[in-house]
């Protein structure tokens, strides 16, 4: 084992002590694109060149503490479970099946003068996109809260979104290009893998990668021929996209997506679309489009298909949430769906035991083989506050077209307990791990879960 584990193992079991002081019951039992984290801005934690102690570095984090905090007053683990939990973590590969490295804060000074300089609207957003994705590789102080989240996290890779909501070829280059320049610069502690033997090398090597996804299928809307409009699917697959949204929320000429009102399903061209997929190796992602256009995707789709980050509509029924059937059929081509930490979708508590409710009602209807965890959320900077402070404002912007969120669908339900979002923060992994031990899984179907799965599927599509 080298150093690089040691110190990742380190950290994780440092949390233990650390969580049994904070007033863990000893024998309680558990409890029955948005950032977690970013609701709790704090000072920035200074210096970069402070000493690199992980567990150190990280209780001087309160947006962290307070995240696992309320997160363990939910869960409320007995020691022998949280202890074996985080050793658990500790020594496991953890995929994160849909979700975003840790955001940099943005330079508001220098959007400011962008501003002054007369930039539009759209170069704006582009500017701070662009800043809140690669900061972390140029900026110290970014960088090193960067690596501290994903310390506490204990992720070994996540299926990084790297490609705008939406299917010009060019807006998905973009945030592609952003997320291949940071993991270029960071090569030694995070890089870009193209394959599963990659992110179980960095598993092995006490280093982290992110596997890349699109939010959407490329098309240059030439319409030429469905050959030729679909070229792109190759083109990035090379630039090492290895997932792809159907639909976001529109429909689109594959499919419906989940806020349309009315369902029409996948299109001729849509099962060309997922044919060409399976050629490639590319994976179906399923995850924001309508119900029978999910449907369709598994019937049409030989290889295992996926619904990234989404929840069970058994439990709460939401746009974004799948009915049994299509978990089904999800599960029928050897596929997983992805629980989403997100409330509005989870309803109920919307905490971390919503989550593992969850993950329950698929792994106990359908089998712990096809169940998985994609956060979509990330860690905001403890900087980011203040540096939007210090933007002028804009004048108000009409939503983006691809932004279709009927009947108040990201608004939590009244059900949702205080501080939910909290409990479900992305440097919470290893209390997900933790829950899942209170649950009664074993190990091998926790292993599984948090990391084990995704990687069977991104291995069957590639071969």
């Amino acid at each position: 084992m080298n150093d690089a584990q040691l110190d990742r193992r380190a950290f994780l079991l440092a949390g233990s002590t650390w969580g049994l002081a904070a007033g863990v019951g000893p024998e309680s039992p558990a409890g029955a694109a948005q950032p977690a984290e970013g609701a709790l801005d704090e000072p920035p934690a200074g210096s970069a060149s402070k000493a690199h102690d992980p567990a150190h570095e990280w209780k001087n984090n309160r947006v962290i503490v307070r995240a696992r905090q309320a997160a363990l007053d939910v869960l409320k683990p007995r020691k022998k479970d949280l202890e074996h939990g985080l050793e658990l973590h500790a020594h496991s590969l953890v995929f994160d099946v849909y979700g975003f490295a840790p955001r940099a804060a943005v330079d508001g000074e220098a959007i400011r003068r962008a501003i002054e300089a007369g930039a539009s609207a759209r170069e704006v957003k582009d500017l701070r996109e662009w800043m809140m994705m690669t900061r972390c590789a140029t900026d110290p102080v970014e960088q090193a809260e960067f690596l501290q989240a994903w310390e506490a996290s204990g992720v070994t890779c996540i299926f990084q979104n790297a490609g705008e909501e939406g299917q010009d070829p060019l807006r998905l280059l973009k945030r592609l290009a952003h997320f291949t320049y940071t993991t270029d610069v960071l090569r030694d502690v995070l890089f870009k893998a193209v394959t599963p033997d990659d992110i179980c090398a960095a598993h092995s090597q006490g280093r982290r990668c992110l596997y890349f996804t699109a939010n959407g299928v490329p098309l240059r809307q030439q319409w030429i021929s469905v050959e030729d409009e679909l070229q792109y699917v190759r083109i990035f697959f090379e630039l090492g996209i290895r997932m792809m949204h159907v639909t976001y929320q529109r429909r689109n000429m594959l499919g419906d997506g989940c806020g349309e009102k009315q369902d029409g399903g996948l299109s001729d061209f849509g099962r060309a679309a997922v044919a060409e997929m399976n050629r490639v190796g590319v994976i179906v992602d399923v995850a924001h489009s309508g119900w029978k256009t999910s449907l369709d995707a598994a019937h049409a789709s030989h290889k295992p298909i996926v619904a990234s980050h989404t929840t069970c509509a058994a439990l709460h029924r939401h746009i974004r949430s799948k009915p049994d059937e299509v978990i089904r059929a999800i599960v029928e081509t050897g596929g997983l769906v992805g629980i989403a930490c997100v409330p509005a979708f989870l309803g109920g508590t919307g905490d971390i035991a919503a989550l593992l409710d969850h993950i329950d009602h698929v792994a106990k209807t359908f089998g712990p083989d096809h169940v998985a965890i994609g956060t979509d959320v990330a860690y905001t900077s403890r900087n980011a506050a203040a540096e939007r402070k210090k933007i002028p404002s804009l004048p108000r912007a009409r939503r983006e077209f691809r932004s279709l969120w009927p009947d108040d669908a990201l608004k939590p339900p009244p059900s949702v307990r205080a501080r939910a979002r909290h409990t479900l923060a992305w440097t919470n992994w290893p209390l997900f791990t933790v829950g899942l031990v209170q649950r009664g899984y074993s190990d091998d179907d926790i292993r599984k879960i948090i990391g084990g799965n995704m990687l069977r599927v991104a291995r069957a599509v590639l071969a």
